[in-house]
């Protein structure tokens, strides 16, 4: 009987795994460069905390089930409520702002379609704490500086907007306040549909207050200009709005980013917990979905019984980064981290050739050897599939206290070292190439 990986999960294979740990490595980085603190937790989680931030319909989303308890949980979908939740839990005992990041594996049970799966990996970051638009301005830098670290920075675009200032220039336009939920909801798909569709679903809610029509003149030709200029003449309301967003954009220009960032006006975010700036990446290349967004949310941790922290950040799935990695040709050529690999010439120095590798081992180095007794030859060929910088060649003379042939694998180059200072000479070697 044959059974394969289950729909929209994945096998990672040693050759899948280097990438992973590619792009891991490349979020982590930057995280800790901008001086956010890993964080973790439960693979799954009380379904009521799902359905407290999302609503009832986020259950066909997820993955259900009950525990021997008749306790309903669900497998983690985002982050964010973990975050909201551990953060409600000690609020008034953590130093502000909390500065987190994770790098999380989550299950959605939703149709598998290019660059969404059942599975992935998702690199969260968020500043709690902090309603400064300082704040705002850092969490898109952090996204900026992880797509300039990877080489990609000129191939993708941060849409940047303010739910606030649509909220007000709406109002102007003749949707009230009250009515911008549901106006959200369908301004975040407008790209995605045709105008037609739009505007039937449009008009069937909001016809006797603002046309599609008329909105479509709006989102078509709303710069930021226009945007703040409504919003300004919109109230008191508006006009914090407005001077919110302009401090958010000022300081994008100090991270250095401005320049690669665009006001986007349908980039309001779909999801009802947003209450300031929000922001997408996209990639530049057409036929390719958005790759991550966020932005500020200042209400969750009050939903979960703890006092209201506001917060701002974003997530980001491997599966969308990968595939616009593969698409542009950029996927970087990994080999495995093999530092050393220990060479007998002769099959009786095997047991020297273990014991040598266990001294490189034990200092740190990561080292392998061939486990059949084979020529030189076929050994050099392991050592190099394996992608060693180095090998080590024990000869027939060799008696555990003479020399070694040390090669480095990238060079061609080969010298004769004295065993006792092998680890030296490797570890200087290392450290020079």
């Amino acid at each position: 009987m044959k059974i394969q990986s289950p729909p929209g999960m994945r096998d990672f294979y040693p050759e899948d795994m280097r990438l992973q740990n590619w792009l891991f490595d490349a979020w982590r980085r930057v995280s800790l460069a901008f001086g956010f603190s890993e964080y973790e937790g439960p693979i799954f989680e009380y379904l009521d905390l799902y359905t407290l931030k999302s609503g009832e319909g986020i259950v066909s989303e997820l993955f259900t089930f009950q525990d021997r308890g008749e306790r309903n949980f669900a497998i983690r979908p985002e982050m964010t409520p973990t975050l909201a939740r551990m953060v409600a839990a000690r609020a008034n005992a953590l130093p502000r702002p909390i500065k987190w990041f994770s790098i999380p594996r989550m299950c959605r049970a939703e149709k598998p379609q290019r660059g969404r799966l059942r599975e992935f990996y998702q690199w969260n970051a968020d500043i709690l704490g902090i309603d400064d638009p300082l704040a705002d301005a850092e969490i898109m830098a952090l996204a900026a500086a992880f797509f300039r670290d990877i080489g990609l920075i000129d191939d993708v675009v941060i849409r940047v907007n303010s739910r606030p200032l649509v909220s007000a220039a709406l109002d102007k336009l003749g949707v009230p306040p009250e009515e911008n939920e549901r106006a959200f909801q369908l301004i975040d798909r407008h790209d995605r549909l045709t105008p037609e569709a739009f505007g039937e679903m449009w008009d069937e809610v909001y016809k006797d207050r603002l046309s599609s029509h008329k909105l479509a003149g709006f989102l078509a030709n709303a710069d930021l200009a226009a945007c703040l200029e409504m919003s300004e003449n919109a109230g008191t309301e508006g006009q914090a709005a407005a001077e919110s967003f302009k401090a958010v954009w000022a300081r994008l220009a100090d991270f250095g980013v401005q320049d690669n960032c665009e006001f986007h006006v349908n980039t309001v975010r779909g999801l009802a917990y947003y209450t300031g700036a929000v922001f997408e990446v996209h990639a530049r290349k057409e036929g390719l979905r958005a790759l991550m967004g966020g932005g500020r949310y200042d209400n969750l941790t009050g939903m979960l019984d703890g006092p209201a922290v506001p917060g701002v950040g974003f997530g980001l799935g491997d599966a969308p980064v990968l595939e616009l990695i593969r698409e542009l040709g950029k996927t970087p050529e990994l080999a495995d981290e093999l530092d050393v690999f220990v060479i007998d010439a002769d099959r009786e120095l095997f047991s020297q050739a273990l014991k040598i590798a266990d001294d490189l081992r034990r200092a740190g180095l990561n080292v392998d050897y061939s486990y059949k007794r084979v020529g030189v030859g076929k050994q050099f060929k392991q050592a190099a599939a394996r992608g060693a910088k180095f090998t080590v060649i024990l000869g027939a003379e060799f008696t555990g206290n003479q020399e070694v042939v040390v090669k480095n694998m990238t060079a061609g180059t080969q010298e004769a070292v004295a065993a006792g200072g092998l680890l030296e000479h490797i570890a200087a070697s290392l450290k020079n190439s």
